[in-house]
């Protein structure tokens, strides 16, 4: 059953009605979206925990490019080969697009932080007005379980970690440290995970990180900055996508940046795009002229060109929103 209570128009279940579709229903598959970050998996792994624990069977959907992306955060809470659910959740994902390879079939429940959220599921609870999905999940769980232990905690301090950048970005708000605090209270080994999370690399990604401030691209008197990512770059840094997590923030350095995006090559004609701003340029409306969509300062989305070419048809539609 779908509320009728509404935030920016988009309808949203209340926690009492979330928490009742998981107190009636059992053997639950959650799904993360492609790419995984750390808000999707430590979300997706808190919410699985938390069920467990109050004796539903909850799994997640085997994500294949969990390798690439916090495994050892997944790895206790992927769904056996042989497992059969009966009722699916979808953790930080805002469109069907974002659904993980392999999956195929409809959501029950979604669960989101996306003002973007097409309302694929039948049933959707999301406040875009939290800085990560983790907040959201934050408020389910305790209420599902009487509370916070240290696991969730931990899970759930990687999810609003990330998602904020270590509480930077822009999203970060006033009720982001009052969560985070909260957490660290429930036990969350914060200074633990900060080191690996935010102050541990591999000596590719260095080079990587190199290779793309040395070739940053200027625009609009250096309002826009874009960093292009070409599979030779990979290869002569000796990267995988172990390696670029978070490499959308690099651009974004640059003083006097009002926005700025990587292009990152997938093929010769194929290339994803992520596009950070301060505001100034709303990043939800720029790439959704392309398909894609999130947040206002932080959204995605892909174009069927070489690198070149994204970067020349982007920063035109950057310009009209900066005119």
């Amino acid at each position: 059953m779908k509320s009728r209570r509404a935030y920016r128009g988009m309808i949203k279940l209340t926690i009492n009605e979330t928490l009742q579709i998981f107190r009636d229903n059992d053997n639950f598959m959650i799904l993360t979206h492609i790419r995984p970050d750390g808000d999707t998996i430590g979300s997706a792994s808190a919410l699985c925990y938390a069920l467990r624990k109050i004796g539903k069977t909850a799994y997640l959907y085997d994500n294949p490019q969990f390798e690439d992306s916090y495994p050892w955060i997944a790895e206790p809470y992927i769904a056996p080969a042989d497992f059969e659910p009966k009722y699916t959740v979808s953790v930080d994902l805002a469109d069907e697009g974002l659904f993980p390879e392999g999956f195929k079939g409809s959501v029950d429940l979604c669960i989101d932080h996306h003002g973007s959220n097409t309302l694929y599921a039948k049933n959707t609870i999301v406040w875009p007005e939290k800085s990560s999905c983790g907040e959201v999940v934050m408020e389910i769980v305790k209420e599902l379980c009487g509370g916070l232990d240290s696991t969730i905690a931990d899970l759930l301090y990687v999810a609003v970690s990330t998602d904020t950048g270590c509480f930077v970005y822009g999203n970060t708000t006033g009720d982001t440290f009052k969560a985070a605090a909260e957490l660290c209270y429930a036990g969350a080994s914060n200074t633990y995970l900060n080191k690996i999370l935010f102050r541990t690399s591999s000596k590719a990604r260095l080079a990587l990180e190199g290779l793309i401030f040395a070739s940053l691209r200027y625009y609009h008197d250096g309002k826009t900055v874009i960093a292009i990512v070409t599979r030779e770059m990979l290869e002569k840094a000796g990267a995988t996508e172990k390696d670029c997590q978070d490499i959308a923030s690099l651009p974004g350095r640059v003083e006097g940046a009002f926005s700025s995006a990587v292009i990152k090559e997938v093929d010769e004609n194929h290339c994803k795009i992520s596009l950070r701003t301060n505001g100034f340029v709303n990043a939800n409306e720029v790439c959704g002229k392309f398909g894609g969509g999130g947040h206002k300062m932080a959204s995605g989305c892909s174009m069927s060109k070489n690198c070149f070419e994204a970067a020349d048809i982007l920063v035109e539609a950057i310009g009209q929103e900066l005119e």
